[in-house]
């Protein structure tokens, strides 16, 4: 568990993303430059206890990187925004 929490660094909150958590079931999390797309699913998976469907990452100009997270239909990406005190 906790080889996860050095993947995964921080959830990203702007309008956007308040936008694709209503709309679109997404999460956007600022995660560690190394990690892929299956290390990214797999600790997404077990802190906070979702199916993930899929997950696109880019390269901010920053240098970060930020993966956009699809969860399945089943969870809900609000719920875990506001246990994240996002919403």
């Amino acid at each position: 568990m906790e080889k996860y929490y050095k993947i995964i660094k921080k959830p990203l909150v702007t309008e956007k993303t308040f936008d694709l958590i209503e709309n679109e079931n997404k999460l956007v999390i600022i995660v560690s430059k190394s990690a892929n797309k299956t290390q990214i699913k797999k600790a997404i998976e077990g802190i906070y206890n979702v199916k993930v469907i899929k997950i696109n990452t880019l390269i901010t100009p920053s240098g970060d990187k930020k993966a956009f997270v699809k969860l399945h239909p089943d969870n809900s990406a609000q719920s875990i925004a506001i246990d994240l005190g996002i919403f």
